[in-house]
């Protein structure tokens, strides 16, 4: 069965801006970028692998392929993530960019996001997105979204983007796995598990 993985990375209180590096997205002033650099650990950074390695396809936003397309193809040939994100197919949902050059398989998302998605699940068993912190709060507007791989961190900033800032569809979720790492980092992965339901303590 075809799906829609999510990957991101994000603090206790929810914000994914710039986890990589200061120049980043400085949008809004943010004055944290690279927060997450200091909690990446050779386990977590094992586990980010496992789970990005049975990629089929993937889809970036345009700031992150910006980023990757700046990186990947030139980096280490030893590192794993460079084999495998040089090697797969590479779609960006963007309306500004006509042709993503310099990183060979990589092509533009036409036209309507819903109808990119369902095109490429149909050609691709396993489509993943890696941060694009601005395409996945639409993919989760519309519930395109059928695997949320989170990674949060113990810290706070008190501002920047958030993964769930308002528009996502009531949705409720099943963990399907989960792990503590010795710094305090959770992964935590979710499937959808239909529409969120209610009660009422007082009549208990």
């Amino acid at each position: 069965m075809s799906e829609l993985v999510v990957t991101e990375f994000m603090t206790l209180d929810g914000v994914a801006q710039a986890p990589g590096g200061p120049e980043e997205d400085r949008e809004g002033g943010f004055a944290f970028g690279g927060w997450q650099a200091p909690l990446i650990s050779p386990e977590s950074g094992g586990l980010v692998f496992e789970q990005a390695k049975g990629m089929d396809a993937l889809l970036l936003g345009r700031r992150t392929y910006d980023i990757f397309a700046g990186y990947w193809p030139t980096a280490p040939a030893e590192m794993d993530f460079t084999r495998l994100l040089n090697s797969v197919p590479k779609f960006v949902a963007t309306r500004t960019l006509q042709d993503p050059l310099g990183w060979e398989g990589a092509s533009v998302l036409r036209g309507d996001l819903a109808e990119g998605v369902a095109e490429l699940k149909e050609r691709y068993g396993r489509v993943h997105v890696i941060g694009s912190l601005d395409l996945v709060r639409s993919l989760l507007a519309q519930r395109l979204v059928d695997r949320l791989n989170l990674w949060v961190y113990p810290v706070v900033l008190g501002s920047g983007k958030r993964v769930f800032e308002g528009g996502e569809v009531p949705s409720a979720l099943r963990l399907a796995t989960s792990r503590v790492f010795p710094n305090g980092s959770l992964q935590l992965s979710y499937t959808w598990a239909g529409e969120p339901t209610v009660g009422d303590l007082t009549t208990a």
